[in-house]
């Protein structure tokens, strides 16, 4: 039976496990608490980190979205005209029909 990368990452996972555990169960009930109070605290800046980031990405989607068709129509003046034709398909009555 050969020995793969995933079944090495998994026993190693599972002694980092084990060793933390460990350590847990060796802490004093104020360590305990006192590192329960840490992850909270890493949670909850995490937490307002990624609404900030949300909040920046949001604004910026609208900004780019409002210069965005801007410049297109500022470059490329028949832009909306070109979308409305490609999308919908503009229909030609000159066109024979391909057979």
């Amino acid at each position: 039976m050969s020995v793969n990368s995933k079944h090495l990452a998994t026993f190693l996972l599972g002694a980092a496990a084990a060793l933390a555990a460990k350590k847990y169960m060796d802490m004093t009930p104020e360590e305990k608490e006192k590192m329960a109070a840490d992850l909270k605290a890493k949670a909850n800046n995490m937490k307002d980190e990624a609404e900030a980031m949300m909040e920046k990405a949001n604004t910026y989607f609208e900004e780019l979205k409002s210069k965005g068709s801007e410049a297109i129509k500022e470059h490329f003046p028949e832009a909306e005209n070109f979308m409305k034709d490609f999308f919908e398909g503009k229909k030609k009555e000159d066109t024979p029909p391909v057979v």
